[in-house]
């Protein structure tokens, strides 16, 4: 006998309940859905900045390669371009592409130019680096 009224206690006590765990377990997944929303996109920025700041690091590296090259090259008077440094070996370096430009400083060329390194990927310019050389 008192089996079947803690039965029937244990019954009404689910079924007035039952309402109120779906609306904790739909409150419950809303939370989680906005923590897992909020997690991806943290991971997504990340990810994209790695690979912003990969390729800005690459392009820096062979600006400076390039313009190490030139200002090591024979000084040609009016030169308006110095040839490439051999190119490093490596996967990351692909799609990379570079240019030397070079502009004397005065006119004419008194033995000073300057040199404007710039380095593209995928045609898309990355970074420029300017210097000087002297005629020596």
């Amino acid at each position: 006998m008192q089996l079947l009224k803690t039965t029937k206690m244990l019954n009404r006590f689910a079924d007035g309940e039952l309402g109120v765990m779906f609306i904790e377990t739909v409150v419950a997944l809303a939370i989680l859905s906005i923590i897992a929303v909020t997690f991806l996109s943290g991971l997504y920025t990340t990810s994209r900045a790695v690979i912003v700041v990969d390729k800005q690091a690459n392009a820096g590296s062979l600006a400076r390669i390039q313009m190490e090259w030139a200002k090591n090259a024979d000084y040609v008077n009016d030169a308006t371009e110095y040839s490439l440094a051999p190119w490093p070996s490596g996967q990351e370096y692909v799609n990379y592409s570079a240019i030397i430009a070079v502009e004397p400083l005065h006119n004419p060329d008194d033995g000073i130019q300057k040199i404007v390194v710039t380095v593209k990927h995928y045609d898309e310019e990355v970074t420029k680096l300017i210097g000087y050389k002297v005629d020596r």
